[in-house]
């Protein structure tokens, strides 16, 4: 006579099984996107901020990124948008990504952090979403040019925000009336990407179409 072997819990797509007491505190794939993006936004925050200084203290100076008339940091970082308050805009990314790259790194060597933590981190990169999506319009009918560093941030920023609110609000995004958005939430951000680069081919078409 065999003994019957009990049910293991299956799995979930972040790699955790909800039922276990052992679990780890984040999936592995989130954690390391977490810790990812947070080094990428890391890096271009700090690129921008030294091509900042570097134009400060030579107005003549050409930045790494004037690739084209339209994709042109250099464009972008002289008007009043890149300072919108009183200081250049990719300092405030050097410390929210900072504070990213700290979480990702807890995540990732699987240490608990409460949900209380990972609220108020989907808060912070919310209220960074909004402050991207207006730099975008911005950009796209104000300015007139893009920054292809601050684009980077951008997509990181948005892809962050999928990424935390589902580690914040699993419970209520997995099981309940929110399920839904939960499972298509990387179709969602994927239209947004969609969205954001027909915009972008819309409002330059003019140039872009010089170059067929």
């Amino acid at each position: 006579m065999t003994t019957p072997v009990s049910a293991q819990p299956a799995e979930d797509a972040d790699g955790e099984t909800p039922d276990s007491p052992h679990r780890p505190p984040v999936g592995a794939p989130s954690a390391w996107w977490v810790l990812i993006a947070g080094v990428i936004g890391l890096v271009a925050s700090m690129t921008l901020t030294v091509e900042k200084i570097d134009i400060l203290l030579n107005p003549s100076y050409v930045p790494s990124c004037n690739i084209n008339p339209i994709l042109s940091c250099g464009s972008v970082m002289v008007t009043p948008q890149a300072s919108v308050l009183g200081f250049p805009n990719p300092l405030l990314g050097l410390v929210g990504f900072a504070v990213v790259v700290v979480t990702g790194v807890l995540a990732v060597a699987k240490v608990s952090l409460p949900q209380w933590y990972w609220v108020g981190l989907t808060a912070g990169v919310l209220a960074g979403s909004v402050f991207v999506h207006w730099l975008i319009f911005q950009s796209l009918y104000r300015i007139g040019a893009l920054c292809p560093y601050c684009m980077v941030v951008w997509v990181v920023t948005i892809s962050l925000l999928v990424v935390v609110a589902s580690i914040a609000f699993r419970p209520a995004l997995r099981t309940g009336p929110l399920q839904l958005l939960y499972q298509w939430r990387w179709s969602i951000a994927a239209l947004w990407f969609t969205a954001v680069f027909l915009l972008i081919m819309a409002r330059f078409w003019d140039y872009w179409s010089t170059l067929l």
